[in-house]
């Protein structure tokens, strides 16, 4: 058995034939709220890679501390900070982004609602992440989250699930 794994685990598609760009489709760990859970992440290569990190976003929409729900954007300081030359991309989709699942961080939150009803709520909380995961992270809506952008083109990953699909709910101002 080897014991590097390569990326051939993982579904990757290109974007544009460009090797520094791709979608890696990725699933939700077990026992967690976000079990099977899909989500397609874009990740992008800077030309330092592997001196600089890639950035990552998720494409279909997430309810996490973490992770803006908008933009799919990822805040993970081994991403953002701490990035060495010796992680690989196997480490973030084995490693970095399964413990962000399983550990959220609500003091550091870019979704200050999934943050805060973690720390209220959290049985709220894990039933908020499972209504997101079946409406938006099933096979399905990874798929279509790519296919969205494709049309996108270049327009940032903001557009992914309109917002007015929310707005039935208003926010509670503590």
């Amino acid at each position: 058995m080897a014991s590097c794994r390569l990326m051939s685990d993982y579904e990757v598609s290109l974007v544009n034939d460009n090797m520094q760009e791709f979608y890696v489709r990725f699933y939700g760990p077990a026992e967690t709220p976000f079990a099977g859970g899909v989500w397609k992440i874009h990740v992008e290569l800077p030309d330092q890679y592997p001196f600089k990190s890639p950035s990552i976003g998720f494409m279909n929409k997430i309810f996490h501390p973490n992770i803006d729900e908008l933009s799919g954007s990822v805040c993970l300081d081994v991403i953002n900070q701490t990035w060495s030359p010796m992680f690989d991309m196997i480490n973030i989709f084995e490693v970095f982004l399964p413990q962000l699942l399983r550990y959220p961080n609500p003091n550091d939150p870019l979704n200050g609602e999934a943050a805060a009803l973690l720390m209220r709520h959290p049985k709220e909380y894990e039933a908020k992440v499972k209504e997101y995961v079946q409406r938006f992270a099933t096979k399905e809506a990874a798929d279509a989250a790519a296919d969205k952008e494709d049309e996108d083109g270049d327009e940032e990953m903001s557009d992914i699930g309109s917002i007015s699909e929310d707005e039935e709910q208003p926010m509670d101002d503590d």
